[in-house]
């Protein structure tokens, strides 16, 4: 059966790694390896990683091959600086504020038994009827185009993942830009399994500025803004 490696990217998450750790630590069966790639935090959040790590060791509760290294700033950067350190055969991409289905590392491998890469569906994690819809239609706009965002923790075999070139080198929108070097190599694997994200941005935000925004962003990507352009949009 084909292992798996986690990887997160991580910058002053420090409020979630706590239930971070516990979520995976849960996952029935275990993933091989965890790597938390640190982005320069200033919360504390690389030294509160290694506590935690250290505290597994000494328990000696945990299987998993559990790290955290330090990385250059940028969400793309993390991820291949974690990919370059992975044994796994199969690379799960996942956000520090995204928890996975008990099983997720199960269904991994089952569908990897017949594709090379895939997504989860995406539940935001509210009570908000508009953003249950907000949910569906991202699913839906996933699986009729086959681009993912990271939201929806992407999975990849490391082979193929070396061989497209990893995550391109950009400020924003490197998880769509990868969906497409993969969807002309493959067809994805779409769960329907979910993973639960926040929702914080749309809360504060406020769902329909959110849903204006996110969709001028991608149209302007698709012709052709740059991605610091929609970087400093987006955080604005």
């Amino acid at each position: 059966m084909s292992t798996v490696s986690i990887i997160v990217p991580i910058l002053n998450e420090a409020n979630n790694l706590p239930h971070l750790f516990t979520h995976i630590a849960g996952l029935n069966p275990s993933p091989q390896q965890i790597i938390l790639v640190d982005g320069g935090s200033n919360d504390d959040s690389f030294e509160w990683a290694q506590k935690f790590i250290a505290d597994l060791n000494n328990s000696n509760q945990s299987a998993i091959n559990w790290q955290v290294v330090k990385s250059q700033a940028g969400r793309a950067r993390q991820m291949n600086k974690g990919a370059s350190l992975a044994t796994s055969d199969i690379l799960l991409f996942l956000h520090a504020d995204t928890e996975l289905p008990t099983h997720a590392v199960a269904d991994i491998q089952t569908a990897m038994q017949k594709s090379e890469w895939g997504r989860f569906n995406v539940k935001l994690n509210s009570r908000q009827p508009m953003l249950w819809v907000v949910s569906h239609m991202i699913n839906l706009r996933s699986r009729l185009t086959s681009i993912a965002t990271g939201d929806q923790a992407i999975f990849i075999t490391r082979k193929l993942f070396e061989q497209v070139g990893g995550y391109p080198q950009q400020a924003l929108m490197e998880d769509v830009e990868l969906c497409k070097q993969l969807k002309a190599k493959s067809k994805p694997a779409c769960l329907k399994t979910k993973v639960i994200t926040s929702a914080r941005r749309w809360e504060q935000h406020g769902t329909c500025r959110t849903i204006l925004l996110m969709w001028q962003l991608r149209f302007d990507y698709w012709r052709g803004v740059s991605a610091d352009n929609i970087k400093a949009r987006y955080y604005k």
